[in-house]
């Protein structure tokens, strides 16, 4: 009797020390993982696409594209495995800058040398203009919401001024606003906001956007002293994650303005953002000065990448 007895209770001190080694580990585990977070690594390997790297994107597969690999002109893609090549060469004369993908799965790309936003059908890579306005000093970046409407910024860098557009269905674009060096632009994930960046004024715009597309109420959310911004992208949460441009990092905001968070990069001179991976929260950044892509995981998925999913 004794001895069942002090097997007994040998057994519970057994369970009861593997059950704290678990928790134990499961602990530094979790600590592992959240120091895993906001680290930076590289994607692609340096020199992979020009200076000109911009525009990152991910489609319905994962697949993450950004223009300018290899040679200007062009559109690079990198699967979700992490292989890297040459998507499609633009049209002669065409150099891309922002993408998005519309909710049909065709991706749309800011041409700024040609004045166009180009459609991408991606089962057969034709090329057509969706929109084109020679009006336009370029456009930079676009954005775009529920209903699939565009809203590009458009800097003039000798003037140091800026315009955002909205550019319908139909391809029609109408002038929304007159600014500084609006560059990168954003949709709230409850497309009640615009969200507009001005590189050279440092400054960040919200607007409220009701439901035709048009925006009012403009204020001032939030003013870096120093250091230039680029593009601009939203979690799930709506929180807004900026490209420094010149620091070497991506700035997390708050919806009102707050500063959460700066993640270093490994270069310098992050131009845009994107948000991908299996769970929407691996985010994805062109770099100029290495010419390449970069990487890090973050809490939130993007609130592209979780709108893609309820579709």
């Amino acid at each position: 009797m004794a001895t069942s007895s002090l097997l007994f209770n040998n057994r519970k001190e057994l369970k009861a020390l593997a059950l704290t080694l678990l928790l134990s580990s499961g602990t530094f585990y979790s600590q592992a993982q959240s120091k895993a977070l906001f680290q930076s690594v590289e994607l692609t390997s340096v020199n992979s696409f020009t200076r000109g790297a911009e525009g990152p994107a991910v489609d319905s597969k994962g697949t993450v594209y950004a223009v300018n690999y290899g040679k200007e002109g062009t559109i690079g893609q990198v699967t979700i495995d992490g292989k890297a090549g040459l998507f499609i060469e633009l049209p002669a004369g065409s150099v891309g800058n922002g993408i998005r993908f519309d909710s049909k799965g065709n991706m749309l790309v800011a041409d700024y040398t040609r004045h166009n936003v180009l459609k991408v059908d991606m089962r057969s890579k034709q090329i057509s203009v969706f929109a084109h306005n020679p009006e336009m000093s370029q456009p930079n970046d676009i954005a775009i919401d529920s209903k699939d409407r565009l809203y590009a910024s458009d800097p003039n860098w000798k003037e140091g001024t800026g315009r955002i557009w909205r550019i319908d269905l139909d391809g029609k674009s109408t002038l929304l606003e007159t600014m500084g060096t609006a560059n990168g632009i954003e949709v709230s994930p409850d497309n009640k906001y615009l969200y507009v960046n001005e590189s050279i004024q440092r400054k960040v715009w919200k607007y409220d956007l009701n439901v035709k597309g048009e925006i009012s109420n403009k204020r001032l959310i939030h003013e870096f002293p120093d250091f230039g911004m680029d593009g601009m992208r939203c979690d799930a949460e709506g929180n807004l994650y900026i490209t420094r441009h010149g620091k070497g990092a991506v700035a997390i905001l708050s919806p009102e303005g707050k500063l959460l968070r700066e993640i270093p990069t490994i270069g310098k001179l992050p131009s845009n953002i994107a948000f991908g991976g299996n769970d929407g929260r691996t985010v994805y950044i062109t770099l100029q000065d290495r010419r390449n892509m970069e990487s890090f995981r973050v809490e939130n998925p993007g609130r592209e990448w979780k709108m893609s999913k309820v579709k």
